[in-house]
């Protein structure tokens, strides 16, 4: 029997591999990359959120959308692969990044139900209207929150705070969704109620604050609700 929450007004999501798939812009280029594309996808995504925590802590903003090509840059020069046309399609496809096959059914599935929905991210308004309109999901969303706002990344408190200053809800009853452990336990540390959609895999964060429920896909989401 899937663990429920009670009480919940709005599902905020998470974006990049909560929502969109960020392996899938290497996948659309696995013709050019060949047999480094895996390693590509991983290195650009790690090194993407270790720029975002850097920068935060330095005091160092700049937009999702730099830090993506920094984070590609640094992955490309690692793994020998000199090649600006190519540079410029990877960016391209994660302007354009492909959501996950269950997402537009899910996000139904809460808007039939009356809940609010809204997405949070990292992502600049400009990279969230390119993954939401190639979705087909932008009438699905009450809202769409840029970490652009607040000018730091997550997990600052300011940028959780955010759902909660558009939506006008209390924290306790909105439902937090991140595919990110570390995301996941911001989110809770923050005080929604947090679902950790844990698609990779990954162990549990060894941090205070833990995610309400665990599921391995979004798919499974609408029944934490009693959907």
């Amino acid at each position: 029997m899937t663990a429920r929450l009670d009480n919940i007004e709005a599902c905020v999501f998470d974006a990049y591999g909560t929502l969109f798939d960020f392996n899938s812009a290497a996948a659309r280029c696995r013709d050019a990359l060949g047999d480094k594309a895996d390693a590509l996808s991983a290195m650009w995504r790690d090194k993407q959120i270790q720029y975002t925590w850097l920068r935060s802590l330095m005091g160092q903003y700049t937009p999702f959308w730099t830090v993506t090509g920094e984070a590609l840059d640094f992955t490309m020069e690692t793994l020998g692969i000199d090649d600006p046309p190519l540079r410029e399609q990877l960016m391209d496809c994660y302007l354009h990044i492909d959501a996950f096959d269950e997402v537009k059914d899910v996000l139904s599935t809460l808007k039939r139900a009356g809940l609010k929905t809204a997405i949070l991210s990292n992502g600049t308004p400009e990279m969230l209207e390119g993954g939401i309109r190639r979705a087909g999901i932008g009438d699905l969303l009450d809202g769409v929150y840029s970490v652009e706002e607040v000018g730091i990344f997550k997990t600052h408190p300011s940028v959780y705070q955010l759902a909660v200053d558009h939506l006008g809800i209390p924290a306790d009853r909105i439902s937090f969704q991140s595919s990110n452990g570390w995301d996941a336990v911001g989110g809770a540390a923050f005080g929604f109620k947090v679902v950790w959609v844990n698609r990779y895999g990954q162990r549990p964060e060894r941090l205070p604050s833990q995610p309400d429920i665990v599921l391995t896909s979004l798919a499974d989401y609408p029944a934490v609700l009693g959907l």
